[in-house]
């Protein structure tokens, strides 16, 4: 028997402009008419399942605000003032933003929406759409602000709404009293949100957990030098020591909580899983009974303390002590996380979800009986994007398999596990370190990210000096600030890891918080607080070739020169908002001669995986290698629309994997360009694609382009 967690994490930042009281991103309101809302009400259909939500106090406090009228979402004003009545810029605005949505599953599939965007462009050139806006009618803007909004909406939304069915159905000429509606119902499921959950807890199916309040770094902001521990020899900012701070976004995170569900949270998940042991005694100070953390941080800790742990350790609940305070901990089974998060939507969602449960059951057979425990730990919200359905199908299948579960499976709450089953072992010297390589890498280190950490440390230096001189008012306004600025996420888009189209908008609002300590205490912020803190940063998914390449197919590193000159993807350089690392792939080099295409691909970690090279041009034509065991060679199959199935090519799997297929096999000519995708596949099911969103271009060469390389 196996007592299965599930903690899914629903967060999003503080987007609200603290001066203008606007939120600056509509994602808080969107997330919540799809995956807020379908997550919760598809867990009530299956009253043996139970789970655990993390809600981050920073995203309920704006679906408080906004229900409330506190503050105002930017993108939901323009859609609602009547679309004759937009003015230039609003028109520009839209036009730019409310494309931004996952099209293959949410835009594509209904012909308005992508006739709208067709007649934008695929991209948004202000200067070009500017001149264009005469073609755009009034009809034309009032079908885009519907649709947008319309698109969000989730398939629990569209159950408990018919009309919104109904208007997917009639799909144009909307009227500005049909696109209120859609307006108001998301208001309503905005506003239903706390409550829903709330009655999850209350019957027993769901624990509610928390993060510190503005999710920040939480070891950070105790001490940034605690970098070093995982970071060694890595430049950091002048030390940011707080650990008053550090206690206050927890305190405050409890307080919320339990005010808004009417029960102090037993659980914390630390934001981005981020743990250092001096956090012990402050997490046991604000009440919190466990924390949950990623599977590289038990292995870690373990590490420290002499132990080469079995990976079977993971599996159960853990007490960790520092300094005379103690509390539990549970830690995340990371493939299987991450599973479900980055790839799951990428296969039929039927076999995703028997490929989850496989596996779980797998681990149940080597665990012991009532006490096992298997914790599944990710995102709760972005995946769902991704699923033609939504997500409706794979999580209708996985709490299925988990209510059948039978003398295997069963699923629980982290608290009622640690309750039945309290830790029997003990970590008396735990890793500083998140979820994310075992560091803290993403948010410190680099030189945006440094400067960020040293802007932030002048402005709480500043506060306080000045606090013993405010009245309470402006001292909890002004610390109000600083713990915004604390947040993780200002710092995720900074440096050279992550970079999104709203990095500017992030840069602004996190120097806008820091502006506000000044402003409170009744001084003028520093001029380089007016000065923005990002770089240029290369937008290229890929670098092409330089030149022609004919390398030997043997998967052997030897010798160098092969691949001189080859185009290179780096696997991850397209991570967004979510990140993983259990990757097989580490890079894809790709590259050709006049007769064949040539692909490499260099490891990141060992395993049997098929890889496939799917084509958008030509089109339907698809290489598959053989399995990728080392030592391994044969031949590619090529299948093609036009042509039978063949053998061609060759494939080698050693220290590297590396293809080569002619030109003639995949029915393409000099001059032509190929566009192509690599996806990786274990056990039949989709692990990983490159590039994720747009396919690699390659031209074919002709003998001409060949003579340009010689060199005499």
């Amino acid at each position: 028997m196996a007592n299965v967690v599930f903690l899914w994490h629903m967060h999003q930042p503080y987007y609200v402009n603290p001066t203008s009281k606007v939120a600056m991103m509509p994602w808080v309101r969107l997330h919540a008419v799809k995956g807020y809302l379908d997550m919760v009400s598809v867990l009530a259909e299956f009253p043996d399942v139970h789970v655990n939500f993390n809600l981050t106090p920073v995203l309920m406090l704006q679906i408080e605000e906004l229900v409330q009228g506190k503050i105002r979402d930017l993108w939901l004003d323009w859609s609602r003032k009547p679309a004759a009545s937009l003015d230039e810029n609003e028109r520009l605005a839209i036009l730019e933003h409310f494309f931004k949505i996952q099209h293959d599953n949410l835009l594509k599939p209904f012909p308005r929406y992508a006739e709208l965007l067709a007649k934008r462009g695929a991209h948004f050139q202000r200067d070009r759409v500017r001149s264009e806006l005469r073609h755009w009618s009034t009809e034309d803007f009032r079908d885009l602000q519907t649709w947008y909004n319309l698109a969000w909406c989730g398939f629990t939304a569209s159950r408990l709404y018919p009309e919104l069915a109904a208007l997917k159905q009639k799909g144009r000429s909307f009227s500005e009293d049909e696109k209120s509606r859609v307006l108001a119902i998301h208001m309503e499921i905005l506003a239903s949100i706390p409550q829903l959950y709330a009655d999850a807890e209350a019957r027993g199916q769901a624990e509610l957990t928390t993060t510190p309040f503005f999710h920040p770094i939480l070891p950070l902001v105790y001490d940034s030098d605690f970098a070093a521990r995982s970071m060694p020899g890595r430049a950091l900012p002048r030390r940011f020591h707080w650990p008053q701070d550090a206690q206050a976004q927890l305190d405050l995170a409890v307080a919320q909580h339990t005010r808004m569900f009417g029960r102090a949270p037993r659980g914390l998940w630390p934001s981005e899983g981020s743990i250092a042991p001096e956090l012990v005694p402050l997490m046991q100070k604000a009440g919190i009974r466990y924390f949950c953390s990623d599977e590289e941080n038990l292995f870690n800790s373990l590490r420290r303390e002499g132990i080469h742990a079995d990976h079977l350790e993971l599996f159960q609940g853990w007490r960790v002590e520092h300094e005379g305070a103690s509390v539990n901990a549970v830690f995340r089974e990371k493939p299987l996380s991450d599973f479900v998060g980055f790839m799951a939507s990428r296969n039929d969602p039927r076999d995703s979800a028997e490929h989850l449960l496989m596996h779980i059951r797998h681990i149940a057979d080597h665990l012991p009986p009532e006490s096992g425990l298997v914790p599944i730990i990710l995102d709760g919200e972005n995946a769902w994007e991704t699923f033609r359905d939504g997500g409706e199908t794979f999580l209708r299948e996985l709490y299925a398999g988990l209510s059948k579960g039978g003398a295997q499976l069963r699923s629980c709450t982290i608290e009622n596990h640690l309750r039945h089953c309290p830790p029997k072992k003990t970590l008396h010297k735990l890793h500083s370190g998140s979820w994310i390589y075992s560091n803290f890498d993403i948010w410190i280190g680099e030189d945006e990210e440094n400067c960020a950490w040293d802007l932030l440390g002048d402005t709480r230096r500043f506060l306080e000096g000045k606090l013993p001189s405010l009245t309470p008012e402006q001292r909890d306004a002004a610390l109000h600030e600083v713990y915004a600025a604390e947040g993780s996420d200002w710092f995720w888009w900074y440096g050279p890891d992550f970079s999104t189209e709203c990095d500017q908008l992030f840069d602004d609002l996190f120097r806008q918080h820091l502006k506000n300590v000044y402003s409170i205490c009744g001084e003028i912020a520093p001029a380089e607080l007016d000065r923005s803190i990002l770089t240029a940063k290369a937008a290229v998914l890929y670098a092409p070739p330089r030149r022609q390449i004919s390398p030997i197919i043997n998967g052997l590193l030897a010798p160098f020169y092969e691949w001189v000159g080859a185009g290179i993807y780096l696997a991850g350089s397209e991570q967004g908002a979510m990140f993983r690392d259990d990757r097989f792939l580490r890079a894809v080099r790709f590259g050709c001669d006049t007769q064949r295409l040539h692909l490499r691909f260099d490891l990141r970690r060992a395993g049997e995986f098929t890889i496939r090279v799917v084509f958008h041009d030509p089109a339907g034509v698809l290489v598959q290698a053989p399995p990728a065991v080392r030592g391994s060679s044969g031949k590619l199959t090529v299948r093609r629309r036009d042509a039978a199935e063949r053998e061609a090519g060759e494939f080698a799997a050693d220290e590297i994997v590396e293809l080569s297929v002619p030109f003639s096999a995949l029915g393409v000519h000099a001059g032509e360009v190929l566009h192509f995708q690599v996806k990786v596949f274990e056990k039949g099911i989709e692990r990983e694609c490159y590039p994720e969103n747009s396919p690699i271009a390659l031209a074919v060469p002709g003998f001409e382009s060949t003579l340009a390389e010689w060199v005499v």
